[in-house]
């Protein structure tokens, strides 16, 4: 079964956090709260949101600084694929 965006979207995503903030220990699940588990703090939130703007190259608004984006694995991953669906303005407004 091959892997589909949303899994490989996970992977780097869970890689970086499993890298970052849990020093390589592999127990992470998709749905497990960063929040909840003590995995980020509000330093830790924004090297997340530095790790995914530089990886996936979107840009991450101050009004979607907000656990239901940034607070899981899936949660991210889920926000990235939006955020990535959506056509940028500079390219909707090109004559």
């Amino acid at each position: 079964m091959a892997d589909t965006p949303n899994d490989r979207l996970r992977q780097q995503i869970r890689r970086f956090v499993i890298d970052s903030f849990l020093f390589g220990q592999d127990e992470l699940t998709d749905d497990e709260s960063f929040m909840d588990g003590g995995i980020l703090d509000s330093t830790g939130v924004l090297q997340l949101v530095g790790f995914v703007e530089g990886t996936f190259a979107i840009s991450v608004a101050d009004d979607e600084l907000v656990p239901a984006n940034l607070d899981s694995v899936a949660s991210v991953a889920l926000f990235v694929q939006r955020k990535l669906s959506v056509p940028s303005s500079s390219a909707a407004s090109v004559c």
